[in-house]
């Protein structure tokens, strides 16, 4: 039986590790190819050799989201070769320095917008004519509740993540008209390793895993996944409007 993604090209950032290796390999297990991007190599490795057991393939693009020039060759490497993009997972983030605002250096602030927003505009300034070519482009871009109850001490995170909010607002109202599929995703708490740096205290067995969370964020990228401009929030099960209908 074919699978739903079978000959799909999907790039998911982020996903050596947490929620994006596990969402890299869930699309892979539906039949899609995944281009996995992210600075760790070894990790990209074992993603490689998961994928191939899943019976999908992987390529694998070592590179820091704050590479801007890369993210354009990777596009246009993309464009040579598949001449389309079915899916984008904008998954990379930062934790940023937790201290009071007035105490953050400028250079924490700067590298938190730089991987958890300026890195996404990009992306959406490189694939956006590949994502259009597709019969069913989705774009998935991974918020925070942090993004709307801002909590002290993670100034960076909290405003980083809220105006990516409001990026994916924007591009799903200029894409609406179009077969591309704009939406966000909060996958709350999470058994990753970023969530045990930012709360060591917490007991992650508690925590849903990030197996759990990606078969969600699969579900946000199939052809027959119609809305837009929506925000699946995880710990609600739901999802919820962000943006008003055209």
């Amino acid at each position: 039986m074919s699978k739903p993604l079978a000959d799909r090209i999907a790039l998911v950032t982020g996903a050596s590790r947490g929620i994006g290796r596990a969402t890299a390999l869930a699309l892979a297990r539906e039949g899609a190819h995944v281009v996995a991007v992210a600075r760790t190599v070894g990790g990209l490795e074992e993603v490689d050799d998961a994928a191939r057991a899943a019976g999908s393939s992987a390529t694998l693009v070592p590179l820091d989201m704050r590479d801007y020039g890369g993210l354009y060759r990777l596009a246009a490497a993309l464009n040579e070769r598949y001449q389309h993009l079915d899916i984008l997972i904008g998954n990379a983030a930062i934790g940023g320095q937790r201290s009071p605002l007035d105490h953050i250096e400028p250079q924490a602030w700067d590298e938190a917008f730089a991987v958890n927003v300026t890195a996404n505009w990009h992306l959406i300034r490189a694939m956006d004519a590949l994502l259009k070519r597709a019969p069913a482009g989705r774009a998935v871009f991974l918020t925070s509740g942090a993004a709307t109850n801002a909590r002290a001490y993670a100034g960076p995170y909290s405003a980083s993540k809220a105006a990516l909010d409001a990026l994916a607002r924007t591009y799903a109202a200029e894409t609406s008209s179009t077969p591309l599929r704009v939406n966000l995703f909060n996958p709350g708490p999470t058994r990753t390793r970023m969530r045990a740096q930012v709360m060591p205290g917490e007991d992650p067995m508690t925590l849903p895993t990030a197996e759990e969370v990606a078969e969600k964020i699969v579900a946000l990228c199939l052809p027959s996944f119609s809305e837009t401009g929506k925000l699946y929030d995880f710990p609600q099960r739901k999802l919820l409007q962000f943006m008003p209908p055209a």
